[in-house]
């Protein structure tokens, strides 16, 4: 009810001409590095699973940098609707805030100790930066940069050590040791068990699935067979339930959602407008990839949520915002067109 109240008070808003927007670029870039650093603020910041992404204020648990993606994607689309030519030239003074987002989100990585995060940020930098220069070479160089502070990241932050070692050798066929216990055990029995049970639950599915609520989720005892099965893990849940075919169809509506944005990017006349539908769309592209593909091994697993399907009010208020950003671009080009 909220996310939709935030979606028509967002159209209301933003109904006479959303572009103005980008008149506050910076207002919208230094928001959205404060949105996520802001759970490493003292006494409100809070950790959960090894990750230090929620703050905890006046009762209500929330994750910033749900809404930090958000304003990332308006400055990007204003910053560089605005350079895109001059950054085409290679000029190292015009590079300064997009070097910036690159140390923000290494810092994020460091801070935060979630790839997931850094990752979904850098990559939406990375599709903006192409779409508006048309240089490849630049993504490629800049993702050599991302790739190479992830390594390094990778050995000095234990927390992303063990989330690659989980995604490179989930099994183990000897005990090693279990920090969650302080003893040795087997590491699909501590370190890697949600992602093992996950894979387990997404194989029992089959191609036709168990049936929706016919999916075993509890133990004997009661106790959850994958844990976080409603946030991160629902997916599992989904491929369990309604097997390859239902969870393919769930991946095909996704798929096009994402059609469907970039054809609004398409139909948009101004260069605003086309950077923030892409920036918009494949945010929420690039999050479904992430989490399904942590989920099956792709790529590590990350904790960010499956957009509209896991549970989580920060990131329905998110969607709800990026479904709005759309529907404005959508409804100014018909406007024009019509016109």
């Amino acid at each position: 009810m909220i996310g939709v109240a935030v979606f028509a008070a967002t159209l209301l808003w933003l109904r006479g001409d959303f572009r103005v927007l980008e008149r506050y670029k910076y207002v919208f870039g230094v928001t959205a590095l404060f949105l996520l650093f802001l759970p490493l603020a003292p006494g409100i910041g809070e950790t959960v699973n090894g990750s230090r992404l929620w703050i905890h204020f006046a009762g209500l648990q929330f994750q910033p940098g749900e809404l930090g993606k958000i304003a990332l994607i308006v400055f990007l689309a204003a910053y560089l609707r605005e350079k895109r030519e001059v950054l085409a030239q290679g000029r190292l003074k015009d590079w300064g805030p997009l070097l910036a987002i690159w140390g923000g989100a290494m810092l994020v990585l460091v801070a935060t100790d979630d790839l997931g995060s850094a990752l979904l940020y850098y990559g939406i930098f990375l599709a903006l930066l192409y779409v508006a220069t048309a240089r490849a070479a630049f993504v490629a160089a800049a993702l050599a940069l991302f790739v190479a502070g992830s390594v390094l990241v990778t050995y000095l932050v234990s927390h992303v050590h063990e989330r690659v070692t989980d995604w490179l050798s989930p099994w183990s066929s000897h005990p090693v040791f279990c920090p969650l216990t302080g003893h040795m055990a087997y590491r699909q029995d501590c370190q890697s068990y949600q992602l093992v049970q996950s894979l387990y639950s997404i194989a029992h599915g089959g191609f036709g699935g168990t049936g929706l609520g016919h999916g075993i989720v509890t133990t004997a005892a009661g106790g959850p067979v994958v844990p976080d099965l409603n946030t991160d893990f629902i997916y599992s849940a989904l491929a369990q339930e309604l097997g390859l075919i239902g969870a393919a169809a769930l991946l095909l509506l996704y798929m096009a959602f994402v059609l469907r944005g970039f054809r609004i990017a398409l139909s948009a006349s101004d260069g605003f407008s086309k950077l923030l539908a892409a920036g918009l769309s494949f945010g929420f592209a690039f999050q479904t990839f992430v989490i399904v593909g942590g989920i099956t091994r792709v790529i590590p697993l990350t904790g960010i949520t499956l957009p509209f399907v896991s549970y989580g009010g920060s990131s329905i208020l998110s969607n709800f915002l990026l479904v709005a950003g759309l529907l404005l671009v959508s409804h100014r080009a018909n406007r024009e067109k019509a016109a």
